[in-house]
């Protein structure tokens, strides 16, 4: 069995089949009544701060939009089947028909830390909980593995095989990634919720992290695949394979020469998993790129760095140089890819001289792209709704190893290492982003935050709107759960203390990653 290792990794939506937003689906933007630009602001370039308790101004801010957050995302939920739609319109009403593990683990999460933060009550989570553990329990899925397919029906948990509206077909396709943020968000649940803990349990025993493992690969011991589809896709990149690593069951067509092969990537939550369960090798942490090798003489920025081994494995610890600093990049330079597994790992206590630096660092670069750099005014880049309909992936280039770049404006401006970087661009601002920083620059990510609400109009009654383009004020007047988790488990990690962190880094957990990430350094400082 051969699945070609790649140096390009991806992200998982360019696995989909469809759409993730169905054509059409929330196609209408909005412009700021009044406004025609938001003028460019410029601040002079801070250091990272560390986490601080917030004010008591401040926490009642913060409060309000966890509340308001929170609205969407109850608003998002069918009773019944206690499933989450994708996505929702700003006006709180209908649901889009699709969803997926992702979408269903953030609801489990966002429905403990609302129970915290008494926006709901204990026995209103519990019942929440136990139903969407009902649908997961009677929903079909991969029976080998334990793994759910990438997109469900929300009103009766049946597998989507004809996208909503359109009426494009869908081929089941198990995600990977999607898979570790329900993996994690069960976690949490057995942790945090004692009466519905056995189930949650059950179900994340019952999943075999090795089935996305690939160990025929160059990059030794191996790496995590993108998933497997359950039907032929009729695609050229899939491959009939059996499963991985002896797990019994009928042959699938894997999504053949694409791992996740960047050490900054959401998808480093499976590897957690898969260490935690015992599936994955420790030694998989190290065989992702930190950056390319420095002898490949084609990606757009040359890395800085030197060789070293941990776990047996040779590792480049590479940095890309921007504006002064050394920062380990992602795959398109997104705050999710950076931060994302940051709401559950305590990454940067675990691993101060790897994410402990990074992740400050890549706030900082983002938040000095947006103000200083592009000159937009605001900051926060990250995969979302695309304001002017649709779904794009947005980021700082020069923060990703992507050679053709998630970019950081409407209209997907290229940017080089060594040029000036072109001024006057429409800049798209997505506020899950600049929620994740809060705990790297909690004051710098409040202030952008609050004027996002307040000079760019991106908020109503379900809490901020999913993007904005800050230049011609166009927003994107819905919201997608996925973000909606994220800035719930963002604020609820700084109004409580690093809750989702404490419940889902037992000493379990510690025992089995914490030796791992206290291994390395990068070479990220500035």
């Amino acid at each position: 069995m051969t699945l070609r290792s790649h140096a390009t990794g991806f992200d998982r939506r360019t696995l989909l089949t469809v759409p993730l937003l169905g054509a059409g689906a929330f196609a209408a933007t909005a412009v700021l009544p009044g406004r025609a630009a938001a003028a460019p602001r410029r601040t002079e370039a801070v250091m990272p701060v560390g986490p601080s308790a917030p004010s008591r101004a401040d926490r009642t801010l913060l409060r309000r939009w966890a509340k308001d957050t929170w609205r969407s995302l109850d608003a998002m939920t069918v009773r019944s089947t206690g499933l989450i739609s994708d996505s929702i319109d700003a006006s709180l009403t209908g649901h889009s028909r699709h969803t997926s593990p992702t979408n269903i683990g953030g609801s489990l999460w966002s429905a403990l830390l609302a129970r915290e933060l008494r926006l709901i009550t204990p026995g209103d989570a519990r019942r929440r909980i136990a139903a969407t553990l009902t649908s997961l329990e009677t929903m079909e899925r991969h029976e080998p593995s334990g793994m759910y397919v990438n997109w469900y029906d929300e009103a009766d948990g049946t597998i989507l095989r004809s996208w909503p509206g359109s009426g494009d077909p869908v081929v089941p396709f198990v995600s990977s990634v999607d898979m570790g943020w329900l993996g994690a968000a069960l976690h949490v649940v057995a942790e945090a919720d004692p009466s519905n803990r056995r189930r949650a349990r059950r179900l994340a025993d019952g999943m075999r992290w090795d089935v996305f493992f690939d160990r025929d690969v160059a990059a030794q011991p191996g790496q995590t695949v993108g998933g497997f589809w359950l039907e032929d896709p009729s695609r050229e990149d899939a491959e009939l394979l059996p499963l991985m690593n002896g797990i019994e069951g009928a042959d699938v067509w894997y999504h053949s020469g694409h791992h996740y092969d960047t050490a900054v990537s959401e998808a480093r939550m499976v590897t957690y998993l898969g260490i935690l369960a015992g599936q994955i090798p420790a030694a998989a942490y190290f065989t992702t790129f930190r950056t390319f090798p420095p002898e490949w003489d084609w990606p757009e920025t040359a890395p800085v760095g030197e060789w070293t081994e941990h776990e047996g494995v040779a590792v480049f610890e590479g940095a890309h140089t921007y504006r002064g600093m050394q920062v380990v990049p992602g795959w398109g330079g997104s705050m999710f890819e950076e931060l994302m597994p940051d709401l559950f790992v305590p990454e940067a206590a675990w691993g101060p001289d790897s994410w402990g630096r990074n992740h400050a660092l890549h706030v900082r670069a983002q938040r000095e792209h947006g103000l200083d750099e592009a000159g937009y005014g605001y900051w926060g880049f990250s995969p979302s709704s695309d304001p002017h309909g649709g779904y794009r992936e947005y980021g700082v280039d020069a923060l990703g190893l992507n050679p053709t770049g998630y970019f950081s404006d409407a209209a997907g401006t290229d940017w080089r290492a060594g040029e000036p970087y072109p001024q006057g661009l429409d800049g798209v601002v997505t506020p899950h982003a600049a929620a994740l920083a809060l705990q790297y620059e909690p004051d710098a990510a409040l202030e952008n935050l609050s004027r996002i609400e307040t000079e760019l109009g991106a908020y109503g009654r379900g809490g901020f709107h999913d993007a904005v383009a800050v230049g011609t004020g166009v927003r994107a007047e819905r919201h997608l759960s996925l973000d909606q988790s994220m800035i719930m488990g963002a604020l609820g990690n700084v109004l409580l203390d690093g809750q989702l962190r404490e419940w889902f880094a037992t000493d379990e957990i510690e025992a089995a990653l914490r030796p791992v990430l206290a291994q390395e350094v990068f070479n990220a400082h500035g």
